[in-house]
């Protein structure tokens, strides 16, 4: 059967709102970023802190979704899950990360590539109590990532952990719930361009080094 990319092939943007060269970027690519996140929540983004986490299981099998970012540091970016999840196992064998914003609004995106450690306890507990009653059950009653039989079995999860803590401020953090941080050794700056002649700035270092290169990208 012949392969019609029918009206799909026809879809595209000429992109013309912004220009990005290297005097704009400066030397340090995290300054950088909080600099066009700062401009994405200016834009009024909706879910500006969206990202795509990519993954590689045990076997090589590559896995993507999208996940939030809650934290920003000198070391890197940082987000919250259940360690027994799917990417946590997959974090834990293999702890290799890429990340990537888009805000086609803006017609910008940031890709990054690091390594992923979890965060201090500390850091876990402090995100953790901030967040609403409802999500600190939640992060009791999910077996995230297992099969289980219907949405039956999350109901009665929650009501059982709700018996067991049933005031909000005692709910604790499990255990398997905490924070993870993408410390990164790659970050590329697009910016979408007319004729798709795009901008792309790259920052590289090697792993536990300081120091940044940064080099122009062809589109």
């Amino acid at each position: 059967m012949p392969f019609h990319t029918g009206h799909i092939a026809d879809i595209r943007s000429d992109y013309r709102q912004a220009v990005l060269d290297e005097a704009a970027t400066g030397s340090d690519p995290l300054i950088f970023f909080r600099r066009w996140f700062g401009e994405a929540e200016a834009a009024r983004i909706d879910e500006v802190n969206a990202m795509t986490l990519a993954t590689v299981d045990a076997g090589g099998q590559p896995h993507a979704r999208i996940v939030l970012l809650k934290g920003l540091d000198e070391k890197g970016f940082v987000f919250f899950t259940n360690y027994n999840s799917a990417k946590g196992r997959d974090l834990v064998a293999q702890p290799r990360a890429a990340l990537v914003f888009f805000w086609k609004e803006l017609e910008r995106q940031v890709r990054i590539e690091g390594y992923a450690e979890k965060i201090a306890s500390s850091g876990s507990d402090e995100y953790f109590f901030s967040r609403p009653p409802e999500s600190r059950i939640g992060a009791w009653a999910s077996p995230q990532s297992e099969i289980i039989k219907d949405r039956s079995v999350l109901e009665e999860n929650e009501r059982r952990y709700r018996v067991q803590f049933p005031d909000d401020h005692s709910i604790p953090r499990p255990d398997h719930w905490g924070g993870f941080r993408i410390v990164p050794h790659r970050i590329e700056f697009w910016q979408g361009r007319s004729s798709r002649l795009h901008d792309r700035i790259v920052f590289s270092r090697e792993e536990g080094s300081a120091l940044w290169a940064r080099f122009r990208l062809a589109p």
